[in-house]
């Protein structure tokens, strides 16, 4: 750990201890808040302007320093960060804690939610089982906001899935995992931010993930094509440690949550504007941008059927009463 890393942890710690100081104490709170994402990036942006909407509402006894690009917590560490009270607040994807619970994987399984509609339809009929499971382990969500709908980034054009097989193929949580398996590709693990350098060393040759991602990490220089599949709309999510939040007034924690219903709201938006943003930017920066075949749709659509059933016998009962509640219409 750097020196730097080592001091803005022990200024969190300190800030955390604040932040459990008795309901009505009048100090100041100065908090800490974690993301793994840069500061161009439409989901670091929005949650600055949330933020900003917290302490105007609290009247600034609400102070919170937002450290981006994983500057104090790389993203594996951030939900265990609030947990621990290192940092009050953190963003995470959520469908890369799977390994805790497979429920966190819902909006990860590919086509399930081909839309933004419907990925706010499965958001807020998953709301109250994640929340449930937040609350928990000592976290209390505040919002979550889709990324874009993933695409292929290859070097190649892609009649079909047959072409990725073989692939070495980018993987950043347990569902992408699956389905490079089932693609018959070599499933590699890297982060965004290790994804330029995967692809210039041969780690990786193909992935799947969000026009957003590819601007971010500069996909023209490691990439030939994107084929948009509208793969998934991950979501983000957005909490607070729910000791440092009980422990506030009833106005300020009001003050909070009503910040995150209006950070939700505009995330969407933001996200939408994001997808052809993005997309734009990536075929001015060179890379062809296909549309997907037939074919490669329906192969899609087979691994969808088959990720969905496995991912339902993984959560139980509670998997099988979101699916179908879903599936009603």
């Amino acid at each position: 750990m750097t020196t730097t890393r080592r001091s803005l942890l022990l200024a969190a710690t300190g800030a955390a201890m604040a932040g459990l100081a008795p309901r009505g104490a009048s100090a100041q709170a100065k908090w800490q808040f974690a993301t793994a994402y840069p500061d161009t990036n439409f989901h670091t942006r929005n949650i600055r302007q949330f933020v900003e909407e917290v302490q105007k509402a609290t009247g600034g006894a609400l102070q919170v320093q937002l450290h981006t690009n994983g500057s104090l917590l790389p993203m594996p560490q951030i939900k265990r960060g609030v947990q621990q009270g290192q940092v009050q607040l953190g963003e995470i994807l959520i469908s890369a804690y799977g390994n805790e619970d497979p429920f966190f994987e819902v909006d990860g399984i590919p086509l399930l939610a081909p839309s933004f509609e419907a990925a706010r339809k499965l958001r807020n009929l998953a709301r109250p089982y994640i929340e449930a499971r937040f609350r928990r382990s000592g976290l209390v969500p505040l919002y979550a906001v889709p990324w874009p709908p993933g695409g292929f980034y290859s070097n190649q054009s892609l009649p079909s899935l047959d072409a990725l097989k073989g692939s070495r193929f980018r993987a950043f949580n347990a569902m992408t995992n699956r389905f490079a398996a089932l693609l018959q590709a070599t499933p590699t693990l890297v982060q965004s931010a290790e994804v330029a350098q995967a692809f210039a060393t041969g780690v990786i040759n193909a992935q799947v993930t969000s026009a957003a991602t590819g601007v971010d990490t500069q996909a023209w220089d490691y990439a030939r094509v994107f084929t948009p599949v509208n793969f998934t709309y991950t979501q983000n999510h957005v909490f607070i440690g729910r000791r440092a939040f009980e422990a506030l007034p009833a106005a300020q924690q009001k003050a909070i949550q009503d910040a995150a219903a209006a950070a939700e709201e505009r995330g969407f938006a933001m996200s939408k504007e994001a997808t052809q943003i993005a997309q734009d930017t990536l075929e001015k920066r060179g890379l062809k941008v296909e549309q997907p075949t037939p074919a490669l749709i329906e192969g899609l659509q087979k691994i969808s059927a088959v990720m969905t059933d496995e991912w339902v016998s993984r959560t139980g009962e509670d998997g099988q009463k979101l699916i179908a509640a879903y599936r009603a219409g």
